[in-house]
């Protein structure tokens, strides 16, 4: 059984942590995340992922972070938006419910192409489209009643009763590319060979246990998938599966209070009592850091990124580490919000001092956007151009015969330059 509300208000931070770090990678192509960011998802995560040989949670966090526009692929790295970085300031729970919605209409999946022993999925005009079905999932998981368990097969019977049915095949005809094993005989157009529970019901579980369940929404009562459903067995090709798919195992799900919110069944949240806010840290005045308690992974993460870990619980503080930080986008004050939070004692004025000291440095220098360096023949023409009435507002002497022409005056200088007698070269 897992309770996944506390859950996953710690792991959102832990992945984003992740993605501000550089260490979440992605294809390029598919936007899916590599396996070995999987692993390193699943080693931050609280209890690590619901089965140790079967991805669920560390595969999903990354699609989530990227379907909500809080991380995008650069370089074949996830990497934090501006919005993903706001996120790290904002109450979770508001976090995760704006993750779930936008989930519902942008998802980077489609969460069928996850029961992989279904093949022929990639055919052409054979799925419905996925945005409604998932939204039918939604619908359905909205009507259970908060803080009761509910047995998935009774959520299907629920379902088709009410006709939310996340219809998966696009039409009859399309029922006959799908297969088990092997296009003709395990075809599932045959009668008998497409039900209900084998389709829209894989994909129900898929939705609930990979992505409410990822984000918090319900609470789950699971086993390991292996022999847990027979209604495949019937199927020509289905001999040598142990399952139909990894969600195979979820039994029960229960709708909680974050689900609600996340839902739009309720206004506000009220987290848990214990959500990682515990005060498990001290600062020492030589600005060494010490884990005195139980430190979430997101914490850990945060406190990796401004201090340089020195020993197994101590973390040492310098103005190194806290330059190294702001040069890759992070603000020194949510470090020390995060240690008056955290901490034990009262922080040392000499954290104070150095974080002044740091901002105040760290402001120095403004970056004006890139600029075309110009090279004239001699000094002569370059300072001809420089001090021209035409010219002069549109360029800055830099050196003895070099110019530099923001991009926004290029066009106006090109023009200034030509009436002068010259041309500047294209580039």
């Amino acid at each position: 059984m897992r309770l996944t509300e506390q859950q996953a208000l710690l792991n959102l931070r832990a992945v984003l942590e992740l993605c501000a770090a550089g260490q979440v990678r992605c294809s390029e192509k598919t936007a899916r995340p590599s396996a070995a960011t999987i692993r390193t998802v699943s080693s931050r995560l609280v209890d690590g992922d619901f089965y140790l040989d079967e991805p669920i949670a560390a595969f999903a966090w990354p699609l989530v972070l990227q379907a909500g526009g809080l991380a995008r692929i650069d370089g074949g790295r996830l990497r934090l938006t501006p919005k993903g970085r706001a996120a790290l300031s904002t109450p979770p729970a508001e976090v995760i419910r704006a993750l779930w919605q936008r989930w519902l209409t942008h998802a980077v999946i489609d969460e069928f192409s996850r029961i992989e022993e279904i093949k022929g999925q990639r055919s052409k005009n054979v799925l419905s489209a996925a945005k409604p079905r998932r939204q039918i999932v939604a619908r359905a998981l909205a009507g259970c009643s908060p803080d009761e368990w509910i047995g998935v097969d009774g959520l299907f019977t629920t379902m088709r009763r009410e006709r939310l049915s996340p219809t998966i095949a696009r039409n009859d005809m399309a029922l006959w590319k799908l297969y088990l094993e092997d296009p003709q005989y395990g075809s599932l157009g045959y009668d008998g060979f497409h039900r209900w529970e084998l389709l829209e019901g894989r994909y129900t579980l898929a939705v609930l246990f990979e992505y409410a369940g990822t984000l918090g929404l319900v609470d789950l009562e699971y086993v390991h998938p292996a022999g847990e459903r027979d209604d495949f067995r019937d199927n020509w090709g289905a001999d040598d599966l142990d399952t139909l798919s990894r969600y195979d195992g979820l039994r029960a799900v229960r709708l909680n209070a974050l689900g609600c919110f996340a839902l739009g069944l309720v206004d506000t949240y009220q987290p848990p009592a214990a959500t990682g806010q515990a005060q498990v840290l001290k600062v020492l005045p030589n600005l060494d850091v010490v884990v005195t308690g139980s430190l979430d992974p997101g914490g850990e993460l945060l406190l990796s990124a401004y201090a340089k870990q020195t020993a197994d619980r101590v973390w040492t503080i310098s103005s190194a580490s806290l330059l190294a930080a702001v040069d890759s986008g992070r603000d020194p004050t949510e470090f020390t919000a995060f240690l008056a939070q955290r901490a034990e004692n009262e922080l040392p004025s000499a954290l104070d001092v150095l974080v002044g000291d740091v901002t105040r440095r760290a402001g120095q220098l403004t970056d004006l956007g890139h600029a075309r360096v110009i090279e004239c023949a001699d000094p002569a023409l370059a300072t001809l151009i420089a001090r021209d009435r035409a010219t002069r507002s549109l360029c800055r002497l830099v050196g003895d015969r070099h110019l530099v022409v923001p991009p926004d005056a290029e066009l106006k200088f090109r023009v200034a330059v030509r009436k002068l007698g010259y041309v500047m070269p294209v580039s």
